[in-house]
């Protein structure tokens, strides 16, 4: 199957470019926290003597003059779902694989695409030029991979000869195997994939398992790992800035309640209710936090969701004062049939309900507001009491 590997290089150290261009020419390392210890993410490419998952103490030693950027890993996923998103307008068939690469199945695209130039033209205008993606085209995810990684930026390659005379100068640890199995490769003395390829596969079986026939026949060029296109799954996102960073479970739950009134006046969620949620803040001097919540049944209005996000912050709170606040909704449902209240008083009260949210989705926004109270203890008038949209 002949594959376009699209490669998002250093796309973590990119997405930081991308909102604040000052970074642009810099060295900088990124680093996320792993339980007490802070190890290095990404960081910009002349730094050579860096590698991922190093500890930052150790990268500092190194480079002591480098800028360091706390990882934003939340955003740089949502960043990267929107590029397999683009680029499913190039092809039907898009598998987003780690975050930084994508493949696409091209085969049958030859009427939309008299060259493979085209093909690539056609990516490159999806893809924002601040990542400067590089290019491969080949039969087989893995040489598709190893022509993106030689590629300059904005071009892509094709194969051009032999795959075993390009393939015998990268070095084993570009294959796509446990890293116990890379260090054994090492030990018995085979560095690169040349090496690999000499071998007849039986040894490298009776050492490494199935996984020794896999690595023999990659190191070959032969590569039939099949392409797995995304399914499609709708999402809607909505985030808000606070106005100071606060630890208040009322106030947190006033700008949940904001972005949630924005959420169910999205289009896509008319006549559906939410199955799952992710919610997400930015916490001040920590990074991001994260909870997925899931409901029992589809949740139709704002009141039973705001409700079910409530229980979730009492029973596990961020874990300091919160400066951002989002939601990422990645599952819709149809709502199940429910029978009408037998007293009067509450029918009439979920009719004016009704007529309020009518009366919202004719205008296109909240227009009846009501007045909650988040600190009323504080000196500062504007954050004792917010208005609150009435949308249930």
């Amino acid at each position: 199957m002949k594959i376009l590997c699209v490669l998002l290089p250093h796309f973590p150290l990119r997405c930081e470019v991308e909102k604040r261009p000052g970074l642009e020419g810099l060295a900088v390392v990124l680093f996320r926290t792993a339980g007490s210890r802070r190890l290095v993410l990404d960081y910009s490419p002349e730094l050579v003597r860096l590698q991922s998952g190093m500890v930052l103490q150790q990268a500092i030693s190194v480079y002591r003059e480098a800028e360091l950027v706390r990882a934003a890993m939340p955003h740089y996923l949502s960043a990267f779902n929107s590029i397999p998103d683009s680029l499913e307008k190039v092809s039907p068939l898009v598998e987003g694989a780690d975050p930084g690469c994508a493949y696409l199945g091209v085969d049958g695209l030859e009427l939309i695409y008299r060259s493979d130039n085209a093909l690539v033209d056609a990516a490159k205008e999806v893809i924002p030029e601040v990542f400067k993606a590089q290019f491969g085209i080949a039969e087989g995810k893995f040489l598709a991979y190893l022509l993106a990684v030689s590629s300059p930026p904005g071009e892509y390659r094709m194969l051009p000869g032999a795959a075993d005379s390009f393939l015998k100068d990268f070095s084993c640890d570009i294959l796509p195997i446990s890293e116990r199995s890379k260090q054994k490769l090492h030990d018995f003395g085979l560095h690169t994939l040349g090496q690999v390829a000499t071998l007849a596969s039986g040894p490298l079986q009776s050492q490494f398992g199935p996984e020794g026939k896999r690595i023999w026949e990659l190191a070959r060029g032969q590569d039939d790992a099949p392409l797995y296109p995304r399914g499609y799954e709708e999402t809607i996102e909505e985030s808000v800035t606070l106005p100071s960073v606060t630890v208040s479970l009322e106030a947190i739950l006033a700008s949940v309640e904001s972005v949630l009134a924005r959420v169910f006046f999205r289009d896509a969620l008319k006549g559906r209710g939410i199955c799952s949620l992710l919610l997400r803040a930015r916490i001040w001097g920590a990074g991001y936090w994260e909870r997925s919540i899931k409901f029992k049944e589809p949740a139709m209005n704002m009141r039973k969701t705001l409700s079910r996000i409530k229980s979730a912050l009492e029973a596990s709170p961020p874990p300091g004062p919160v400066e951002e606040l989002g939601v990422r909704l990645t599952g819709l449902g149809y709502g199940t049939g429910q029978q009408r209240n037998l007293f009067s008083e509450v029918r009439a009260n979920d009719h004016l309900a009704e007529d309020i949210r009518q009366l919202e989705l004719r205008l296109g926004g909240p227009q009846v507001f009501k007045v909650k109270e988040i600190e009323p203890w504080s000196r500062i008038p504007e954050r004792r009491q917010v208005l609150a949209p009435i949308n249930p």
